[in-house]
């Protein structure tokens, strides 16, 4: 056993030595590996850090909530409109009828949003706001989280109040250098009290789900500001926390089905939405980015393999006269072949770890500049070790063999 592991040091030994000797032969070996290695690690992290950002767009949505709307989520190439443009939109009377009868829900609340409007205070202006007119019930179904003042009250919202809470960028485009707190805004052609500012969320990927440009007032308030069917309300049932979310749907829809007057053979006149439905329609289109990118991975890794095989057969030629002379003075195969294989291997590691490390360097530049903090997957790093190792175990087998079963004497003689 001993005399097996010094002769696996000393193939290690050899195998190094020619690696230092031929610098710039390995360096351009490392080259294919390490761009192969990059590529694989960069495009699952790519892929890995979309998915998280989708899916935590679609976690401030609510896992636990249901959405009652005109028009289903589930869409596609093939969506059949015309089944759903003439349904009704939600109302206000389906809203107060749910809070009434529903049993399982734990919180259900009313919202609208009206887009791209411009909010002005004293010479400020910000564009594009989005003023989202909801019942107070909201605040107990989205996490919403309030750096500065408070969320309007059940009172305020019932006596349509012209209060608001405003996002982390309306605060810091109107308000740059003041607190925002009781100063009053011009939006909708009202003057609108700041209670309250929104924690700053980022932009959102799905939906538009970020706080950051929201200006949320009590829904009584915005009746009586514009005509709310014209923009898309919907009603958002919360599921109580010890009822499973089937059995709120089940129940939303019985009661839904109840109010709108539908017969036992008539469809649906409204949609059911959940984030599962996202989800599922995500897992679908990750699971085809996965498989693009590990065939891209794949070729990358085969053109860096062929390197390393290509270099290990060179340097076999070179070192053939070493060989014959080692052989002649009694070494085995086996050690002339773990010379080679150990170089192998040695070049493949060093190329993967080289790729790590480029892209461990590139996740601190997007984060530095562009604030994006990346997801690199702890088992692609463990796989991209093992697929190195494997990598250079099948590229220097055949060399490696071939030194093996030199003739000592043809070997000696080919100088």
């Amino acid at each position: 056993m001993l005399l097996f592991l010094r002769l696996i040091g000393e193939s290690f030994g050899f195998a190094f030595s020619a690696l230092r000797e031929n610098r710039t032969r390995t360096l351009l070996s490392l080259l294919g590996v390490t761009i192969g290695i990059l590529i694989i690690i960069g495009v699952f992290s790519a892929v890995d850090t979309l998915r998280a950002n989708l899916e935590s767009s679609v976690e401030k949505l609510g896992s636990k909530t249901i959405y009652v709307m005109k028009w289903p989520w589930d869409g596609g190439p093939d969506f059949p409109w015309w089944k759903y443009v003439n349904r009704p939109e939600p109302t206000l009377r389906d809203y107060e009828s749910l809070k009434s009868r529903m049993t399982t829900a734990e919180a259900i609340s009313f919202s609208i949003d009206i887009g791209n409007r411009t909010a002005q205070y004293l010479n400020n202006n910000v564009s594009g706001v989005t003023v989202t007119a909801t019942s107070h019930e909201l605040y107990n179904i989205r996490d919403l989280e309030i750096v500065e003042g408070r969320y309007f009250t059940e009172s305020e919202s019932n006596r349509g109040s012209n209060v608001a809470v405003i996002g982390a960028t309306i605060a810091e485009g109107l308000f740059p250098n003041t607190d925002p707190i009781g100063k009053s805004l011009k939006v909708l052609g009202r003057k609108i009290t700041v209670i309250g500012v929104f924690k700053e969320e980022g932009e959102g990927m799905i939906f538009d789900v970020s706080m950051d440009n929201v200006i949320m007032i009590p829904l009584n308030l915005g009746r009586n500001l514009i005509n709310i069917r014209r923009y898309g309300p919907v009603i958002m049932v919360s599921a109580a926390p010890n009822v499973s979310l089937e059995e709120t749907e089940s129940e939303l829809r019985g009661v839904m089905r109840s109010i709108h007057r539908l017969g036992p053979q008539q469809e649906d006149d409204f949609s059911l939405n959940k984030t599962t439905i996202i989800t599922a329609q995500l897992d679908a289109m990750f699971k085809v980015i996965n498989i693009a990118g590990g065939i891209i991975g794949a070729f990358s890794i085969l053109v860096g393999g062929f390197g390393i095989a290509n270099i290990m057969f060179v340097s076999v030629k070179e070192r053939t006269h070493i060989i014959g002379i080692q052989k002649s003075l009694g070494a085995k195969n086996y050690f002339i072949l773990s010379q080679f294989l150990i170089e192998a291997i040695a070049l493949c590691l060093i190329g993967g770890l080289m790729g790590l490390s480029f892209v461990f360097l590139l996740t601190l530049l997007v984060k530095l500049i562009f604030d994006l903090a990346i997801v690199v997957n702890v088992s692609m790093v463990i796989l991209t070790v093992f697929l190195s190792t494997l990598i250079g175990l099948i590229a220097g087998i055949i060399p490696a063999a071939m030194a093996a079963r030199m003739d000592p004497v043809e070997a000696i003689r080919s100088k």
